[in-house]
C-alpha cells in the first residue's frame, strides 16, 4: 500500500513548482529558486560581478611596527575608523570600517599591530638571573659586545678574555672595591704555576642598550653582576634592572608615535 504522507508531500511540492511563474531578477538581491528535482537553490546576485560595485574590504592585516601600521592606516581608514591600544597584550588594533554616528559599519576590516620581541632582547632576558660557568659567561659577553655601553665593549671584551684565560684556577674570594667594582682573587692550579695568585676586577654593574621590539628604538638597562664561589668554581651572571618597565615604556612610545600621526583618538582596550 503506498505511503499516503509521502505521496501527499510530493503532490504539494509538484503543485508548488507549477505555481511558481517565471519572474525577472535584479542585481543586488538574493533569490530562492525551486529546481526540477525538488530542491530549493539560493541565487546570490549581490557580488561585484552583478552590481558593478567593488566588494567591501574584509579580513585582518597584521603588521610588526608602528611605521607599517601608519602606512596601512593612511591608505584604508575613514572618518569612522577606531583605534584601540592594549597595554596588557602589547597590541594596537584598528577597526577600519567601524560604525559611524549616521550609519552602521561592518567591523570586518581590521589592522592589527602585534609587536615582536627582538632576538637580542630575548637572549638577554633568557639569561637574566641565571648563573653561568665563567667560560659561558665570557662567551656571552663576547657575543653581545654591540649591546655593551658602560663600560664600553673594549673593556668588557678584556674582562671576558681574562675569565677565559683563567678557566683552570681556584677562585677563593671576592672583594668589593671603593670604586664600585668587584675583585675576584684566585690561585693557580696548573702544575707549572701552582700556588701563584692573581685577581680579576669586574664592574658590579654595567649598562646595556637593547631594542625591545623589532622596529622600535633602543633603551638603556642596568645589569647588576651576580656571582657564586663554590666547589663547582666561579659562576657568574647578571640581574637586569626592571626590564618589564622598559618593555612597557617601549610599548607606550609605540602608541605615542601612532597617536601623534593620526587624528583618531587611541582608546585603551580591545575592540568587540
Amino acid at each position: 500500500m503506498p505511503n499516503t504522507d509521502a505521496a501527499s508531500i510530493q503532490t504539494i511540492a509538484e503543485l508548488t513548482r507549477q505555481s511558481l511563474a517565471p519572474k525577472d531578477v535584479e542585481p543586488g538581491n538574493i533569490y530562492l529558486v525551486a529546481t526540477a528535482d525538488g530542491r530549493v537553490q539560493t541565487v546570490d546576485l549581490t557580488g561585484p560581478e552583478y552590481t558593478g560595485m567593488v566588494a567591501r574590504k574584509v579580513g585582518t592585516t597584521t603588521v610588526r611596527d608602528a611605521e607599517s601600521f601608519l602606512t596601512y592606516w593612511t591608505k584604508h581608514h575613514d572618518d569612522a575608523s577606531e583605534v584601540y591600544a592594549d597595554s596588557e597584550f602589547l597590541t594596537v588594533t584598528a577597526v577600519l570600517d567601524a560604525h559611524s554616528t549616521d550609519e552602521p559599519g561592518f567591523g570586518g576590516h581590521r589592522l592589527h599591530l602585534a609587536l615582536r620581541e627582538s632576538t637580542t632582547w630575548k637572549q638577554w632576558l633568557r639569561n637574566d638571573g641565571e648563573l653561568l660557568g665563567q667560560e659561558d659567561f665570557a662567551e656571552f659577553l663576547e657575543d653581545h659586545l654591540p649591546e655593551l655601553l658602560e663600560p664600553d665593549a673594549a673593556t668588557m671584551l678584556e674582562i671576558a678574555q681574562s675569565f677565559q684565560a683563567n678557566s683552570k684556577v681556584d677562585f677563593q674570594s671576592a672583594t668589593r672595591l671603593g670604586s664600585g667594582q668587584r675583585q675576584f682573587q684566585y690561585v693557580e692550579t696548573q702544575t707549572t704555576k701552582a700556588g701563584q695568585k692573581g685577581d680579576i676586577t669586574v664592574p658590579e654593574s654595567f649598562v646595556i642598550g637593547l631594542v625591545p621590539f623589532d622596529g622600535s628604538p633602543g633603551y638603556k638597562l642596568t645589569a647588576r653582576l651576580r656571582y657564586r664561589i663554590g666547589q663547582d668554581k666561579l659562576r657568574l651572571g647578571y640581574k637586569l634592572d626592571r626590564p618589564d618597565e622598559i618593555r612597557k615604556t617601549a610599548f607606550a612610545d609605540v602608541v605615542k608615535t601612532i597617536r601623534e600621526q593620526i587624528e583618531t583618538p587611541v582608546m585603551n582596550g580591545t575592540p568587540a
